[in-house]
């Protein structure tokens, strides 16, 4: 078994995370370069037939699976022609895959959002639930 090393205080980017009835804040800042703006999305605490799931497979889920709605992408995010032939990999609405551990945390008029460079993004989903049924989409 692996075990992960433990960062004293470090917030995982699956933990940063702003209840979901909470609105984007807008206006949303101006995003320069490459980078790519994203607030994170929670696994539920329950299946859609309310079956409460325990912490632990919160905690597995949340560790395979790092989730987002991109909110803001930059002005030169995936204007490298070199890096990105075909073209950009994600808009503004779309839901990505990042790293556990890429980008910035920041909080935007008391949202939680990361911000990533354009090529953090390992792909991009056309439904959270295809990866995970219980990722809330709402």
């Amino acid at each position: 078994m692996v075990m992960e090393p433990k960062m004293a205080g470090a917030i995982m980017n699956a933990d940063w995370v702003t209840d979901e009835d909470t609105p984007d804040p807008a206006p949303l800042p101006t995003i320069p370069g490459y980078r790519i703006l994203v607030r994170p999305m929670r696994v539920q605490g329950k299946t859609k037939g309310s079956i409460l799931l325990p912490d632990s497979f919160r905690d597995d889920m949340n560790y395979l699976t790092t989730v987002g709605r991109v909110v803001a992408v930059g002005d030169l995010a995936y204007a490298d022609k070199d890096k990105f032939p075909a073209g950009p990999w994600c808009q503004t609405g779309d839901f990505v895959c990042y790293g556990k551990m890429n980008g910035q945390k920041i909080r935007y008029k008391g949202v939680n959002m990361i911000l990533l460079y354009d090529d953090q993004v390992v792909m991009r989903l056309e439904n959270p639930a295809d990866i995970d049924p219980m990722f809330n989409i709402a």
